[in-house]
């Protein structure tokens, strides 16, 4: 019985690890359905501490293309992905938008963008860019790239896939794998600071600013960047 149970493990686990290294490097890449003006924008200038009144006088989520990582990462800072859009939070949710930088903890230096409107949330950081809920051009999870080549065949960069469900509960935004997978990030409020909990146990709190330092602009190189081919 041991000998089966080990041979059967002996030929399903390859298939497997082939299997999720076939869709976390090669499987179709996900559309960029960002508005490309968006990209194109220099995000780096504005006032993160001027944010839009959610009261419902202009669009709703729903309205506004999907934002994702353009192939492996974004080139520069781009604008804001919810702009546009005034659609008051939910009751469950707490009003974490703005400029954050990490100031203690495991992350420090790290800084994100939070863009809140209505049931969405999208997070722009080091080269990606996560956005959750609904939308006008594909569906609710995050369904981009973790930024960073691990490798290069030709001239083409091969960077993992991610996807992630990011639901308010009780003022916390949680991120779960897949949509349906484990709890792997938190985010809350503690005061005036951001906690960002990590699966790995790291802690990082961050405080509010309001101008992107500069050494954020462009995001540094992430990934092994393997040429092979």
């Amino acid at each position: 019985m041991i000998k089966r149970i080990l041979i059967s493990l002996a030929v399903i686990l390859p298939g497997v690890m082939i299997a999720l290294l076939w869709f976390a490097f090669f499987s179709p890449r996900p559309p960029l359905t960002i508005d490309p003006a968006t990209l194109a924008g220099d995000g780096s200038t504005l006032d993160y501490c001027r944010l839009p009144a959610l009261d419902g006088a202009g669009k709703n989520a729903r309205d506004i293309a999907k934002g994702n990582t353009p192939g492996c990462a974004y080139s520069h800072f781009p604008l804001p992905i919810l702009a546009d859009c005034t659609e008051p939070l939910p009751p469950e949710a707490d009003d974490i938008r703005g400029l954050w930088r990490g100031v203690a903890g495991d992350k420090i230096g790290h800084v994100e963008r939070i863009e809140q409107c209505g049931n969405r949330t999208v997070i722009t950081t080091s080269g990606i860019i996560h956005d959750y809920g609904p939308n006008a051009t594909a569906g609710l999870n995050t369904n981009d790239t973790e930024g960073g080549a691990s490798f290069i065949i030709g001239n083409t960069q091969f960077c993992p896939r991610s996807s992630a469900a990011m639901i308010w509960r009780d003022k916390i935004l949680n991120f779960h794998a897949f949509g349906w997978g484990p709890l792997v990030v938190r985010r809350y409020m503690d005061g005036d600071q951001l906690i960002w909990e990590y699966a790995d146990g790291s802690i990082t709190r961050m405080e509010r600013i309001c101008q992107l330092p500069a050494a954020h602009k462009v995001p540094r190189r992430r990934g092994l960047h393997l040429k092979l081919f």
